[in-house]
């Protein structure tokens, strides 16, 4: 399997200021916008200190499997042993880090880690030390790698994303002695591209975002009971056609119009007809001048729920 040869964004990228510029302009970070749309309230209450510290022991680990995966070295630190053995377990081939991506004109951000999955398939993974992955959190995640995606896809068209996951990393002693040592990955479902490019036109904006995954509880925990309910009825229907069939050709051989089975049940052989439908738009294109407005019967359609899995 070779290397895949990612598109370079073009951006220029500031380490020590954290800026990214592109054609002379100053773009933005995604992260922050999605965080304000989204969870804006998420760390209002957290003293600035423990923020500080947390963000220092990120840039830490972050450093630390940077160092390993580019540049060939092996710290020994927990976090990193972690990281190998997370990286075997689930075959994550190295393919870039802190690859930048952009829109190409409002936006660019460092995608953590990209894998290797194929020759023209690659994995999106980000680094997390958090000490718990909230489902805030988690949704934040869920948008940044998803954007990240769609990002990596506007500059490499022909490239295709296989999975988005969290490699969550931590190994602090707390005050009491006790470890807390966290080694998980955790597989996102990626966002539509138009969700997150609409996301980012509100935050844009100054308007608000109406996440789509955002439904009342109640609803959401039906999910799994809608999708059982939808592969019953497949299943049903599938197995019905098939009998339908069977006894089909079987009154065709015999030339059998009717039956009634010893419960009641009728069974009515429909002999093949013809249809008849008028062709309305080749009409119109054949007879531009005509008005037929007047002879169109308009009705109402009831409205309908449409699931798609």
């Amino acid at each position: 399997m070779a290397r895949i040869e990612l598109t370079p964004s073009g951006v220029l990228f500031n380490e020590e200021l954290h800026e990214y510029w592109l054609d002379g302009k100053q773009l933005s970070g995604i992260t922050e916008a999605i965080k304000k749309m989204l969870h804006p309230e998420l760390y209002q209450d957290i003293p600035e200190s423990i923020l500080k510290k947390a963000a220092e022991y990120g840039t830490f680990v972050h450093q630390q499997i940077y160092d390993f995966d580019h540049n060939f070295v092996n710290s020994g630190s927990q976090e990193v042993k972690d990281y190998i053995q997370i990286s075997k377990q689930y075959n994550l081939v190295h393919e870039a880090s802190e690859f930048t991506v952009t829109d190409g004109q409002h936006w660019a951000s460092n995608i953590d880690k990209i894998y290797r999955v194929s020759d023209d398939t690659v994995s999106i993974g980000d680094i997390k030390t958090y000490g718990v992955l909230t489902p805030e959190k988690q949704e934040l995640a869920r948008y940044q790698l998803s954007t990240y995606a769609w990002m990596l896809q506007l500059q490499n068209p022909k490239l295709k994303i296989d999975k988005l996951f969290i490699i969550h990393l931590r190994n602090k002693t707390m005050k009491s002695g006790k470890v807390e040592h966290i080694a998980s990955i955790v597989f996102l479902n990626r966002v539509p591209s138009f969700i997150c490019e609409e996301l980012l036109e509100c935050y844009l904006n100054g308007t608000a975002f109406m996440n789509p995954y955002d439904i009342p509880s109640d609803i959401a925990s039906e999910g799994s009971h809608i999708r059982e309910l939808i592969e019953t009825k497949e299943r049903v229907e599938t197995e019905l056609n098939d009998i339908k069939k069977r006894i089909y050709s079987t009154m065709e051989t015999m030339d059998v119009k009717t039956w009634i089975t010893d419960d009641g049940l009728r069974l009515t052989r429909k002999l093949p007809t013809q249809r008849s439908s008028f062709n309305l738009a080749l009409f119109k294109q054949e007879n531009p001048t005509i008005e037929f407005e007047s002879y169109m019967k308009v009705s109402t359609v009831a409205g309908s729920l449409l699931i798609t899995a």
